[in-house]
Protein backbone atom coordinates (compact mmCIF):
# COMPACT_ATOMS: atom_id res chain seq x y z
CA UNK A 1 0.00 0.00 0.00
CA UNK A 2 1.58 3.57 -1.18
CA UNK A 3 2.62 5.58 1.86
CA UNK A 4 0.80 8.78 1.50
CA UNK A 5 2.62 11.02 4.51
CA UNK A 6 5.72 10.98 5.11
CA UNK A 7 9.36 13.17 5.48
CA UNK A 8 12.63 12.95 3.29
CA UNK A 9 15.83 13.91 3.63
CA UNK A 10 19.15 13.80 1.71
CA UNK A 11 22.26 14.07 3.03
CA UNK A 12 25.02 14.82 0.71
CA UNK A 13 28.30 13.43 2.16
CA UNK A 14 31.91 12.77 0.69
CA UNK A 15 31.62 9.04 0.92
CA UNK A 16 28.21 8.98 0.22
CA UNK A 17 25.00 9.95 -0.73
CA UNK A 18 22.24 9.06 1.82
CA UNK A 19 18.42 9.35 1.52
CA UNK A 20 16.08 8.41 3.87
CA UNK A 21 11.97 8.34 4.35
CA UNK A 22 10.38 8.50 7.85
CA UNK A 23 7.14 9.04 9.17
CA UNK A 24 6.44 11.47 12.58
CA UNK A 25 4.28 9.27 14.91
CA UNK A 26 1.61 10.92 17.42
CA UNK A 27 3.63 10.20 20.35
CA UNK A 28 6.83 12.14 18.71
CA UNK A 29 9.08 9.07 17.60
CA UNK A 30 10.13 8.53 13.78
CA UNK A 31 9.44 5.38 11.71
CA UNK A 32 11.87 4.93 9.14
CA UNK A 33 10.51 3.58 6.35
CA UNK A 34 13.49 3.46 3.67
CA UNK A 35 17.02 4.36 3.37
CA UNK A 36 19.03 4.26 0.26
CA UNK A 37 22.71 5.05 -0.11
CA UNK A 38 24.95 6.15 -3.50
CA UNK A 39 28.59 6.54 -3.88
CA UNK A 40 29.39 10.15 -3.93
CA UNK A 41 33.52 9.64 -3.76
CA UNK A 42 33.80 10.28 -7.47
CA UNK A 43 32.23 13.79 -7.25
CA UNK A 44 31.96 15.23 -3.85
CA UNK A 45 34.87 16.25 -2.18
CA UNK A 46 35.08 17.32 1.27
CA UNK A 47 31.37 17.47 1.26
CA UNK A 48 31.23 20.01 -1.73
CA UNK A 49 29.57 19.28 -5.22
CA UNK A 50 32.49 19.25 -7.73
CA UNK A 51 30.47 17.50 -10.56
CA UNK A 52 27.16 18.40 -11.00
CA UNK A 53 25.89 16.27 -13.36
CA UNK A 54 27.09 13.32 -11.41
CA UNK A 55 25.20 14.65 -8.27
CA UNK A 56 22.08 15.27 -10.18
CA UNK A 57 21.95 11.64 -11.25
CA UNK A 58 22.73 10.52 -8.26
CA UNK A 59 19.99 12.51 -6.86
CA UNK A 60 17.52 10.87 -9.52
CA UNK A 61 18.31 7.63 -8.09
CA UNK A 62 17.52 8.24 -4.67
CA UNK A 63 14.49 9.29 -5.25
CA UNK A 64 13.36 7.05 -7.53
CA UNK A 65 14.77 4.30 -5.20
CA UNK A 66 12.87 5.71 -2.53
CA UNK A 67 9.84 6.23 -4.86
CA UNK A 68 10.15 2.51 -5.62
CA UNK A 69 9.94 1.64 -2.02
CA UNK A 70 7.19 3.88 -0.83
CA UNK A 71 5.27 3.62 -4.13
CA UNK A 72 4.12 7.42 -4.03
CA UNK A 73 6.30 10.48 -5.60
CA UNK A 74 7.89 12.40 -3.33
CA UNK A 75 7.09 16.12 -3.92
CA UNK A 76 9.98 17.86 -2.60
CA UNK A 77 12.37 16.83 -0.44
CA UNK A 78 14.62 18.34 2.93
CA UNK A 79 18.01 19.02 2.17
CA UNK A 80 21.30 19.23 4.44
CA UNK A 81 24.37 21.89 3.81
CA UNK A 82 27.79 21.21 5.03
CA UNK A 83 30.77 21.07 3.86
CA UNK A 84 34.62 22.70 3.07
CA UNK A 85 34.25 26.42 3.72
CA UNK A 86 31.69 26.93 5.93
CA UNK A 87 32.64 28.77 9.08
CA UNK A 88 31.19 31.57 11.16
CA UNK A 89 32.32 35.79 11.42
CA UNK A 90 30.86 37.76 13.91
CA UNK A 91 28.80 40.66 13.22
CA UNK A 92 27.39 44.15 14.50
CA UNK A 93 24.49 46.37 13.76
CA UNK A 94 23.50 49.51 15.74
CA UNK A 95 21.21 51.57 15.64
CA UNK A 96 20.48 55.17 17.27
CA UNK A 97 17.34 55.72 18.68
CA UNK A 98 15.38 59.37 19.65
CA UNK A 99 15.68 59.67 23.72
CA UNK A 100 13.27 57.43 25.59
CA UNK A 101 12.69 55.18 23.12
CA UNK A 102 10.89 51.52 23.42
CA UNK A 103 12.23 48.64 21.28
CA UNK A 104 9.57 47.55 19.55
CA UNK A 105 9.98 44.08 17.06
CA UNK A 106 9.95 46.11 14.15
CA UNK A 107 13.18 47.28 15.35
CA UNK A 108 14.80 44.14 16.14
CA UNK A 109 13.51 42.71 12.65
CA UNK A 110 15.29 45.46 10.66
CA UNK A 111 18.68 44.95 12.34
CA UNK A 112 17.71 41.16 11.82
CA UNK A 113 17.36 42.27 7.63
CA UNK A 114 20.11 44.47 7.67
CA UNK A 115 22.70 41.67 8.61
CA UNK A 116 21.20 39.43 6.65
CA UNK A 117 21.85 41.92 3.72
CA UNK A 118 25.44 41.88 4.77
CA UNK A 119 27.88 41.23 1.39
CA UNK A 120 30.99 39.53 1.77
CA UNK A 121 33.04 39.07 -1.37
CA UNK A 122 32.27 35.84 -2.51
CA UNK A 123 31.09 34.23 -0.04
CA UNK A 124 27.28 33.70 0.75
CA UNK A 125 25.23 34.18 4.31
CA UNK A 126 24.29 30.60 4.83
CA UNK A 127 22.34 31.21 8.19
CA UNK A 128 22.94 34.41 11.32
CA UNK A 129 22.42 33.09 14.99
CA UNK A 130 21.71 36.02 17.11
CA UNK A 131 23.83 36.33 19.85
CA UNK A 132 22.53 39.24 21.86
CA UNK A 133 21.43 42.46 22.03
CA UNK A 134 23.13 45.23 23.17
CA UNK A 135 20.62 48.06 24.77
CA UNK A 136 22.45 50.78 25.57
CA UNK A 137 25.26 49.69 28.25
CA UNK A 138 23.47 46.22 29.27
CA UNK A 139 23.08 43.03 27.31
CA UNK A 140 19.93 40.76 26.53
CA UNK A 141 18.48 37.89 24.90
CA UNK A 142 15.74 39.86 24.44
CA UNK A 143 15.54 43.72 24.04
CA UNK A 144 11.81 44.20 23.15
CA UNK A 145 10.11 46.45 25.48
CA UNK A 146 13.01 47.94 27.16
CA UNK A 147 13.69 51.86 26.83
CA UNK A 148 17.11 53.13 25.29
CA UNK A 149 18.89 55.32 22.75
CA UNK A 150 21.17 52.89 21.04
CA UNK A 151 20.63 49.13 20.09
CA UNK A 152 22.92 46.84 18.74
CA UNK A 153 22.67 43.50 17.41
CA UNK A 154 25.67 41.05 17.70
CA UNK A 155 25.28 38.12 15.32
CA UNK A 156 26.98 35.09 14.39
CA UNK A 157 27.03 34.62 10.67
CA UNK A 158 27.44 31.36 8.98
CA UNK A 159 29.05 31.75 5.29
CA UNK A 160 30.07 29.49 2.41
CA UNK A 161 31.90 29.94 -0.44
CA UNK A 162 28.97 31.21 -3.17
CA UNK A 163 29.74 28.72 -5.76
CA UNK A 164 29.83 25.55 -4.12
CA UNK A 165 25.85 27.39 -2.89
CA UNK A 166 25.10 27.62 -6.10
CA UNK A 167 26.36 24.26 -7.26
CA UNK A 168 24.29 22.76 -4.86
CA UNK A 169 21.32 24.75 -6.10
CA UNK A 170 22.15 24.13 -9.58
CA UNK A 171 21.98 20.20 -8.71
CA UNK A 172 18.67 20.14 -7.00
CA UNK A 173 16.86 22.19 -10.45
CA UNK A 174 18.64 20.01 -12.81
CA UNK A 175 17.54 16.69 -11.06
CA UNK A 176 14.01 18.02 -10.91
CA UNK A 177 14.11 17.89 -7.18
CA UNK A 178 11.91 20.44 -5.42
CA UNK A 179 13.54 21.32 -2.00
CA UNK A 180 11.37 22.07 0.96
CA UNK A 181 14.29 23.32 2.90
CA UNK A 182 17.62 23.65 3.14
CA UNK A 183 19.02 22.91 6.37
CA UNK A 184 22.45 23.18 7.95
CA UNK A 185 23.87 19.87 8.66
CA UNK A 186 26.01 20.92 11.86
CA UNK A 187 22.88 22.83 13.09
CA UNK A 188 20.65 19.73 12.59
CA UNK A 189 23.00 17.41 13.75
CA UNK A 190 23.66 19.60 17.19
CA UNK A 191 19.74 19.61 17.97
CA UNK A 192 19.66 15.68 17.32
CA UNK A 193 22.44 14.38 19.69
CA UNK A 194 23.24 17.34 22.18
CA UNK A 195 21.02 16.88 25.60
CA UNK A 196 19.51 21.16 26.55
CA UNK A 197 22.13 20.99 29.49
CA UNK A 198 25.15 20.41 27.31
CA UNK A 199 24.26 23.36 24.98
CA UNK A 200 23.57 25.78 28.22
CA UNK A 201 26.53 24.42 30.09
CA UNK A 202 28.72 24.68 27.40
CA UNK A 203 30.25 22.43 24.92
CA UNK A 204 31.92 21.36 21.66
CA UNK A 205 30.39 18.68 19.25
CA UNK A 206 32.88 17.42 16.92
CA UNK A 207 31.13 15.43 13.77
CA UNK A 208 34.25 13.39 12.23
CA UNK A 209 33.57 12.00 8.45
CA UNK A 210 35.52 10.92 6.01
CA UNK A 211 36.80 14.10 4.34
CA UNK A 212 35.82 16.73 6.69
CA UNK A 213 35.97 17.50 10.30
CA UNK A 214 32.68 19.83 11.71
CA UNK A 215 33.63 21.28 14.87
CA UNK A 216 30.21 23.19 16.66
CA UNK A 217 30.45 25.67 19.74
CA UNK A 218 27.48 26.38 22.13
CA UNK A 219 27.39 28.49 25.26
CA UNK A 220 24.41 29.18 27.07
CA UNK A 221 21.67 27.30 24.67
CA UNK A 222 23.40 29.93 21.92
CA UNK A 223 25.70 28.60 18.66
CA UNK A 224 29.26 30.79 19.41
CA UNK A 225 31.53 29.28 16.66
CA UNK A 226 31.43 27.13 13.74
CA UNK A 227 34.15 25.45 11.40
CA UNK A 228 34.98 22.77 8.86
CA UNK A 229 38.19 21.67 8.88
CA UNK A 230 39.28 19.75 5.45
CA UNK A 231 40.76 16.72 7.37
CA UNK A 232 38.84 13.21 8.21
CA UNK A 233 39.15 9.47 8.49
CA UNK A 234 39.86 9.72 4.88
CA UNK A 235 43.45 11.08 5.54
CA UNK A 236 44.25 8.32 7.77
CA UNK A 237 43.32 5.97 4.92
CA UNK A 238 46.08 7.76 2.52
CA UNK A 239 48.55 7.61 5.14
CA UNK A 240 48.33 4.19 5.80
CA UNK A 241 47.91 3.47 2.12
CA UNK A 242 51.54 5.28 1.75
CA UNK A 243 52.63 1.75 3.37
CA UNK A 244 52.10 0.55 -1.01
CA UNK A 245 48.86 -0.05 -0.70
CA UNK A 246 45.34 -0.12 -2.07
CA UNK A 247 42.96 3.01 -0.48
CA UNK A 248 40.37 0.12 -0.06
CA UNK A 249 43.27 -1.86 1.78
CA UNK A 250 43.93 0.55 3.99
CA UNK A 251 40.99 1.12 4.97
CA UNK A 252 40.47 -2.51 6.02
CA UNK A 253 43.39 -2.14 8.14
CA UNK A 254 42.47 1.19 9.92
CA UNK A 255 39.12 -0.93 10.90
CA UNK A 256 40.42 -3.83 11.77
CA UNK A 257 43.75 -2.46 13.74
CA UNK A 258 43.73 1.43 14.10
CA UNK A 259 43.37 2.98 17.65
CA UNK A 260 43.48 6.71 17.88
CA UNK A 261 45.57 6.27 21.38
CA UNK A 262 48.24 3.14 22.29
CA UNK A 263 49.96 3.41 25.44
CA UNK A 264 53.68 2.54 24.90
CA UNK A 265 53.59 -0.08 27.53
CA UNK A 266 51.23 -1.84 25.00
CA UNK A 267 53.24 -1.66 22.00
CA UNK A 268 54.70 -4.61 20.85
CA UNK A 269 57.75 -3.95 18.71
CA UNK A 270 57.95 -7.58 17.35
CA UNK A 271 54.21 -7.63 16.26
CA UNK A 272 53.99 -7.26 12.36
CA UNK A 273 50.36 -6.28 11.25
CA UNK A 274 49.78 -8.65 7.36
CA UNK A 275 49.41 -6.14 4.65
CA UNK A 276 48.50 -8.83 2.25
CA UNK A 277 49.36 -12.54 1.73
CA UNK A 278 53.40 -11.72 1.61
CA UNK A 279 53.75 -8.11 3.10
CA UNK A 280 53.75 -6.57 6.75
CA UNK A 281 54.26 -3.73 8.22
CA UNK A 282 55.40 -3.13 12.13
CA UNK A 283 53.04 -2.47 14.70
CA UNK A 284 54.67 0.40 16.28
CA UNK A 285 55.05 2.08 12.30
CA UNK A 286 51.29 1.17 11.83
CA UNK A 287 50.54 3.16 15.20
CA UNK A 288 52.63 6.33 14.39
CA UNK A 289 51.18 6.70 11.34
CA UNK A 290 47.44 6.67 12.69
CA UNK A 291 48.42 8.49 16.26
CA UNK A 292 50.22 11.24 14.11
CA UNK A 293 47.32 12.34 11.28
CA UNK A 294 44.85 11.99 14.41
CA UNK A 295 46.82 14.61 16.59
CA UNK A 296 46.84 16.48 13.89
CA UNK A 297 42.82 16.48 13.10
CA UNK A 298 42.50 17.65 17.47
CA UNK A 299 44.75 20.12 17.14
CA UNK A 300 42.88 21.54 14.74
CA UNK A 301 39.71 20.92 16.44
CA UNK A 302 40.94 22.23 19.46
CA UNK A 303 42.70 25.46 17.58
CA UNK A 304 38.70 25.98 16.51
CA UNK A 305 37.40 26.48 20.04
CA UNK A 306 37.53 30.12 20.79
CA UNK A 307 39.61 30.82 23.82
CA UNK A 308 36.41 32.74 25.42
CA UNK A 309 34.90 29.54 25.27
CA UNK A 310 38.00 27.01 25.90
CA UNK A 311 37.86 27.49 29.82
CA UNK A 312 33.50 27.32 29.62
CA UNK A 313 32.82 23.69 28.13
CA UNK A 314 31.24 22.34 31.35
CA UNK A 315 29.36 19.89 28.91
CA UNK A 316 32.71 18.51 27.60
CA UNK A 317 33.26 17.53 23.98
CA UNK A 318 30.66 15.32 22.37
CA UNK A 319 31.79 13.23 19.51
CA UNK A 320 30.42 11.69 16.50
CA UNK A 321 30.24 10.52 12.56
CA UNK A 322 32.37 7.47 11.29
CA UNK A 323 35.68 8.13 12.90
CA UNK A 324 34.12 8.36 16.19
CA UNK A 325 34.28 4.79 16.30
CA UNK A 326 37.94 4.47 16.00
CA UNK A 327 39.21 2.75 19.62
CA UNK A 328 40.40 4.71 22.11
CA UNK A 329 39.12 8.27 20.27
CA UNK A 330 37.92 9.53 23.51
CA UNK A 331 41.33 8.72 25.22
CA UNK A 332 42.98 10.62 22.57
CA UNK A 333 40.72 13.66 22.59
CA UNK A 334 41.24 13.73 26.68
CA UNK A 335 44.73 13.52 26.11
CA UNK A 336 45.14 16.16 23.83
CA UNK A 337 42.47 19.03 24.89
CA UNK A 338 43.17 18.59 28.88
CA UNK A 339 39.32 18.60 28.61
CA UNK A 340 37.93 15.22 31.17
CA UNK A 341 34.48 15.05 30.24
CA UNK A 342 34.04 13.66 26.78
CA UNK A 343 31.29 10.96 25.16
CA UNK A 344 30.37 9.59 21.87
CA UNK A 345 27.24 10.14 20.39
CA UNK A 346 26.31 7.00 18.84
CA UNK A 347 22.65 7.57 18.02
CA UNK A 348 20.18 9.74 17.99
CA UNK A 349 18.14 11.66 21.38
CA UNK A 350 14.94 11.11 18.98
CA UNK A 351 13.19 7.50 19.34
CA UNK A 352 13.69 6.30 15.87
CA UNK A 353 11.75 2.85 14.76
CA UNK A 354 13.63 1.35 12.32
CA UNK A 355 14.38 -2.23 10.67
CA UNK A 356 17.45 -1.52 8.46
CA UNK A 357 21.17 -2.16 9.91
CA UNK A 358 22.05 1.27 8.30
CA UNK A 359 20.11 2.91 11.51
CA UNK A 360 20.16 -0.25 13.97
CA UNK A 361 24.01 -0.26 14.25
CA UNK A 362 24.31 3.40 15.70
CA UNK A 363 27.13 4.01 14.52
CA UNK A 364 27.28 7.44 14.81
CA UNK A 365 26.75 7.38 10.59
CA UNK A 366 23.38 8.31 10.13
CA UNK A 367 23.23 11.19 13.04
CA UNK A 368 23.06 13.64 10.30
CA UNK A 369 20.33 12.52 7.92
CA UNK A 370 18.29 11.45 10.85
CA UNK A 371 18.90 14.60 12.70
CA UNK A 372 17.47 16.02 8.75
CA UNK A 373 14.93 14.19 8.66
CA UNK A 374 13.41 15.37 12.47
CA UNK A 375 13.08 18.69 11.39
CA UNK A 376 11.00 18.15 8.53
CA UNK A 377 7.19 19.33 8.86
CA UNK A 378 6.04 19.22 5.63
CA UNK A 379 4.59 16.38 4.01
CA UNK A 380 6.60 14.89 1.29
CA UNK A 381 4.27 12.45 -0.19
CA UNK A 382 3.08 13.27 -3.64
CA UNK A 383 0.84 11.13 -6.12
CA UNK A 384 0.84 7.55 -5.56
CA UNK A 385 2.37 5.83 -8.97
CA UNK A 386 1.15 3.29 -11.24
CA UNK A 387 1.89 0.03 -10.06
CA UNK A 388 1.48 -1.63 -12.92
CA UNK A 389 3.69 0.97 -15.15
CA UNK A 390 7.56 1.19 -14.75
CA UNK A 391 9.29 3.15 -12.26
CA UNK A 392 10.95 5.39 -14.63
CA UNK A 393 7.40 6.42 -16.44
CA UNK A 394 6.27 8.14 -12.86
CA UNK A 395 5.27 11.80 -13.35
CA UNK A 396 6.76 14.60 -11.90
CA UNK A 397 4.53 16.69 -9.60
CA UNK A 398 5.22 19.95 -11.04
CA UNK A 399 6.18 21.19 -7.82
CA UNK A 400 9.27 23.46 -8.39
CA UNK A 401 11.45 24.71 -5.30
CA UNK A 402 10.28 28.01 -6.14
CA UNK A 403 6.30 27.07 -5.19
CA UNK A 404 7.29 25.65 -1.50
CA UNK A 405 7.63 29.50 -0.62
CA UNK A 406 6.11 31.57 -3.54
CA UNK A 407 5.92 34.79 -0.50
CA UNK A 408 9.65 35.76 0.69
CA UNK A 409 10.32 35.30 3.93
CA UNK A 410 12.02 38.38 6.72
CA UNK A 411 14.75 37.36 8.69
CA UNK A 412 12.87 36.88 11.57
CA UNK A 413 10.38 34.10 10.09
CA UNK A 414 13.41 32.44 8.73
CA UNK A 415 13.63 29.24 11.54
CA UNK A 416 17.22 28.76 12.64
CA UNK A 417 19.67 26.40 10.63
CA UNK A 418 17.57 26.89 8.13
CA UNK A 419 19.09 27.75 4.46
CA UNK A 420 17.24 30.32 2.28
CA UNK A 421 17.91 28.60 -1.19
CA UNK A 422 18.86 30.14 -4.31
CA UNK A 423 15.20 30.13 -5.69
CA UNK A 424 13.74 31.79 -2.97
CA UNK A 425 16.30 34.50 -2.94
CA UNK A 426 15.89 35.42 -6.54
CA UNK A 427 12.56 35.50 -5.98
CA UNK A 428 12.62 37.68 -2.75
CA UNK A 429 15.14 40.48 -5.28
CA UNK A 430 12.76 40.20 -7.26
CA UNK A 431 10.18 41.64 -5.10
CA UNK A 432 12.56 43.86 -3.96
CA UNK A 433 13.28 44.92 -7.15
CA UNK A 434 9.50 45.56 -7.93
CA UNK A 435 8.82 47.20 -4.65
CA UNK A 436 11.66 49.86 -5.68
CA UNK A 437 10.49 50.33 -9.45
CA UNK A 438 6.84 50.84 -8.11
CA UNK A 439 8.24 53.20 -4.72
CA UNK A 440 10.59 54.90 -7.90
CA UNK A 441 6.83 55.03 -10.26
CA UNK A 442 5.14 56.41 -7.23
CA UNK A 443 7.92 58.83 -6.24
CA UNK A 444 7.90 60.39 -9.92
CA UNK A 445 4.29 60.44 -10.47
CA UNK A 446 4.30 62.17 -6.90
CA UNK A 447 7.11 64.98 -8.04
CA UNK A 448 4.92 65.55 -11.49
CA UNK A 449 1.83 66.07 -9.49
CA UNK A 450 4.21 68.47 -7.52
CA UNK A 451 5.30 70.42 -10.51
CA UNK A 452 1.59 70.60 -12.75
CA UNK A 453 0.27 71.53 -9.28
CA UNK A 454 3.10 74.09 -8.96
CA UNK A 455 2.84 75.21 -12.87
CA UNK A 456 -0.77 75.55 -12.19
CA UNK A 457 -0.55 77.97 -9.42
CA UNK A 458 2.44 79.94 -11.29
CA UNK A 459 0.13 80.49 -14.10
CA UNK A 460 -2.90 81.36 -11.51
CA UNK A 461 -0.35 84.05 -9.49
CA UNK A 462 0.47 85.61 -13.08
CA UNK A 463 -2.91 85.49 -14.28
CA UNK A 464 -3.52 87.65 -11.01
CA UNK A 465 -0.80 89.45 -11.59
CA UNK A 466 -1.48 90.19 -15.37
CA UNK A 467 -5.35 91.25 -13.91
CA UNK A 468 -3.89 93.18 -11.43
CA UNK A 469 -1.82 95.31 -13.41
CA UNK A 470 -4.92 96.21 -16.02
CA UNK A 471 -6.89 97.27 -13.07
CA UNK A 472 -4.05 99.23 -11.53
CA UNK A 473 -3.42 100.88 -15.49
CA UNK A 474 -7.50 101.49 -15.62
CA UNK A 475 -7.47 103.13 -12.26
CA UNK A 476 -4.68 105.22 -12.98
CA UNK A 477 -5.91 105.91 -16.14
CA UNK A 478 -9.47 106.66 -14.48
CA UNK A 479 -7.47 108.88 -12.20
CA UNK A 480 -5.40 110.57 -14.49
CA UNK A 481 -8.63 112.05 -17.09
CA UNK A 482 -10.78 113.01 -13.47
CA UNK A 483 -7.36 115.20 -13.32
Amino acid sequence: MPARDFIVAIELGSSKMTGIAGKKNLDGSIQVLAVVKEDSSSFIRKGVVYNIDKTAQSLTNIVKKLTNTLKTEIAHVYVGVGGQSIHSVKNEITKDLPADTVVKQEMVNELMDQNRNMTYPDLEILDAATQEYKVDSQYQLDPVGIQCTRLTGNFLNILWRKMFYRNLNKCFDQAGIAIAEMYLAPLALADSVLTDAEKRSGCALVDLGADTTTVSVYYKNILRHLAVIPLGGSNITKDIASLQMEESEAEKMKIKYGSAYTDNNDIDNTLMLPIDAERSVESRKFIDIVEARLEEIIANVWYQVPNEYADKLLGGIILTGGGSNMKNIEKAFRNHTNVEKIRTAKFVLNSIQANSPDITNHNGMMNTVLGLLAKGDMNCAGDPINENGSLFDTKPTGTTTADIHNKPRTANEIKSGVVITEAEKLKAEEERRRAEEEEAARKAKEEAERKAEEERKRKENAGMKNTFSRFKKFVDKFLTEEE
